[in-house]
C-alpha cells in the first residue's frame, strides 16, 4: 500500500457518519404547480416532501422533539415503555424512534388503520392494539382514550406521547418545519395550506409564519368533507361528525393541539378529489404520496384558482403513498368507494 492509498484510508476510519434517526427533517420543497390552474400568472403551488423523513412520514418531527423534552424533563426513563394512540402514522414513528432509543412501545389505533402502517409498527417490535370499529370519542374504548387510561393506571411504567393535547406537538413544527419552509422561500411565502388531525402541523407551522412575516402569511385549513374541523372553524359550532376515508387528517373532535385563531380560512375536500389527486401526482410529477397528500394539494390548487394575485402556496406531503398500495392506489379498494380515476373514464 502506497502512501496515498494509506492516507485514504486513515481518511476514511475518521470520517463521521450520521446516525438514521438523525436524518428527520430537512426535507425538499417542491413545485408542483403543473398541477393547478392558478387564476393569475405567477402563482406558484410548492410542497414539503415529508415522506422523505426516515419513518416516511411528517410525524417523525413531533415524536422525536416530544421523547427528546421528556428525556430532558425525567419523565422517560429507561425502562418505561412508550404508548401513542395513533391513526397510524405517529404510532409508526413512535414505534421506529422508540427502538432505535431502546424502548418498548405499545401503539394503538382503530381498525381505518391501512395494513402497510400497522404491518410497518409490527416490524419495528411495537405491540399494537387495534380497537373495534364505530366507537365514539368518549367511549373508553376508543383508541384516542386507551392511551390515556394506560398512563393513569401505571405513570411509572408508561409515558404517553399524548400527540392529540401535548403543546410540544405544535412546538416541534414551529422549531423545524415553519423556519424550513421560510428558509426554502426565502421568505416569499403567502400562504400555508394544510390540514389538520391533532393540529399540530397546522398551528405550529402557522404561529411560525406568521410571526415570521408580521401576520402577512394566510393560513388556509384543507379539511375533508365529514371533519367537524371546516363547520367548527366556520361556526363555532361542533356538529355531528361524518364519515371519511382520508387517513391521518380530520376529526370528530377538537383536539388541544389545535389553535384556530391561527387560521384564516378553509377549504373541504371530498375523497374522491383527494385519492384522485394522488394519482394525478403519481403521473405527473413522480410522487408517490398518501391521501393527506392529495387532499392538502387539492385544496392548494382550489386557493390557486381562487387568488386575483400572484402567490406563493406552500402544503406538505404528509406521508408516502407505499402506506397505502392496499387502498388509495388500488383499484378495487376505491371501486368499492365508486371512485372512478379519469384515465378509467377515458
Amino acid at each position: 500500500m502506497d502512501k496515498k492509498d494509506l492516507e485514504i484510508e486513515q481518511a476514511q476510519l475518521t470520517m463521521e457518519y450520521p446516525r438514521f434517526r438523525s436524518l428527520v427533517g430537512g426535507t425538499p420543497l417542491v413545485d408542483v404547480t403543473n398541477l393547478a390552474n392558478p387564476k393569475v400568472v405567477g402563482t406558484r403551488i410548492l410542497a414539503k416532501c415529508e415522506f422523505m423523513n426516515p419513518g416516511y412520514s411528517i410525524k417523525d418531527r413531533i415524536v422525536c422533539h416530544i421523547m427528546e423534552q421528556a428525556e430532558k424533563k425525567g419523565l422517560l426513563k429507561p425502562g418505561m415503555t412508550i404508548v401513542a394512540a395513533s391513526s397510524g402514522n405517529t404510532g409508526a414513528s413512535t414505534a421506529m424512534v422508540a427502538s432505535m432509543k431502546g424502548y418498548k412501545s405499545i401503539i394503538i389505533t382503530s381498525p381505518k388503520c391501512s395494513q402497510e402502517k400497522q404491518d410497518a409498527i409490527r416490524a419495528y417490535g411495537a405491540e399494537l392494539i387495534v380497537t373495534a370499529s364505530g366507537l365514539k370519542p368518549e367511549d373508553p374504548e376508543h383508541y384516542m382514550n386507551m392511551e390515556t387510561t394506560l398512563c393513569e393506571r401505571n405513570p411509572k411504567a408508561y409515558f404517553g406521547i399524548n400527540q392529540y393535547d401535548n403543546q410540544l406537538n405544535p412546538a416541534a413544527h414551529y422549531r423545524t418545519l415553519g423556519p424550513e419552509i421560510w428558509a426554502q422561500t426565502d421568505g416569499t411565502v403567502t400562504h400555508f395550506v394544510a390540514a389538520g388531525s391533532t393540529g399540530g402541523t397546522l398551528s405550529g407551522t402557522a404561529k411560525y409564519l406568521k410571526e415570521k412575516s408580521g401576520g402577512n402569511v394566510k393560513v388556509v385549513m384543507a379539511d375533508p368533507i365529514g371533519s367537524v374541523f371546516y363547520d367548527y372553524f366556520k361556526t363555532g359550532v361542533l356538529r355531528k361528525p361524518g364519515s371519511f376515508e382520508v387517513e391521518g387528517v380530520g376529526k370528530e373532535n377538537i383536539p388541544g393541539a389545535m389553535d384556530f385563531e391561527l387560521i384564516d380560512d378553509a377549504i373541504r375536500v371530498a375523497d374522491c378529489d383527494a385519492f384522485k389527486m394522488c394519482h394525478l401526482m403519481a403521473r405527473e410529477e413522480g410522487i408517490l404520496a398518501g391521501g393527506s397528500s392529495g387532499l392538502n394539494v387539492f385544496a392548494a390548487t382550489k386557493l390557486a384558482e381562487m387568488l386575483d394575485e400572484p402567490a406563493t402556496i406552500v402544503t406538505v406531503l404528509p406521508d408516502s403513498g407505499i402506506k397505502y398500495l392496499s387502498k388509495v392506489y388500488n383499484k378495487d379498494w376505491l371501486k368499492g368507494l365508486d371512485i372512478e380515476l379519469d384515465e378509467d373514464a377515458d
